[in-house]
């Protein structure tokens, strides 16, 4: 789990992530869409001058980004976090419970991780982006998925992702360590079978 510094004030929000460095934490978390980009800017400064690693979640994004007449598209959010800062956020899975239409999903993956993006309209992508040296951040599948998945996850995400696997570890028939052996037999399948 991740230690969540998501708080009402940026003061609380920062007396978290110092406690979790106490702690020896090695991943903050935090929600930007509820926080703030000044707040997650502030934090993400503070991860990484402290070695730490900044989990974005993006709770309340659907009331913002699934708007289809006076929203803002997820795409726009993704941008705003990668310029805010953090190391890895929820991206949705395109299968799972979180799905996705998948070209625009892998469109605002690209924008997350990749340093060029061409102009792709298909995927949402309205003009190329040189984002030079600013770092990535790495999208998280999570949501509903399971062993069963992992061959459209690696498909989909490649490697530079993290699949985070609740349910789908925890609810193996044969318990926990059974179900963390299964998707990770299964994740080295899919990779060698490139």
């Amino acid at each position: 789990h991740y230690l969540n510094a998501t708080a009402a004030t940026c003061e609380e929000m920062m007396k978290r992530a110092r406690f979790a460095r106490e702690l020896g934490a090695p991943i903050v978390m935090h929600d930007y869409l509820t926080g703030g980009f000044t707040a997650n800017t502030s934090l993400a400064f503070y991860c990484r001058d402290n070695g730490l690693l900044l989990h974005i979640h993006r709770a309340m994004h659907a009331v913002i980004d699934r708007q289809k007449n006076h929203g803002i598209h997820f795409r726009v959010l993704a941008k705003a976090l990668r310029m805010s800062g953090g190391d890895h956020i929820h991206a949705g899975t395109v299968v799972g419970k979180l799905e996705g239409e998948r070209e625009v999903t892998l469109g605002f993956v690209d924008l997350l991780r990749d340093d060029y993006i061409k102009k792709d309209r298909s995927r949402g992508i309205y003009f190329t982006q040189d984002w030079v040296s600013m770092p990535g951040v790495f999208p998280v599948a999570s949501g509903g998925i399971h062993v069963w998945h992992m061959p459209a996850l690696t498909e989909i995400f490649g490697d530079d992702s993290v699949l985070q696997f609740g349910g789908g570890t925890l609810g193996h028939p044969w318990g926990n360590a059974p179900g963390a052996v299964a998707n990770r037999v299964a994740l080295e399948a899919c990779v060698q079978a490139r």
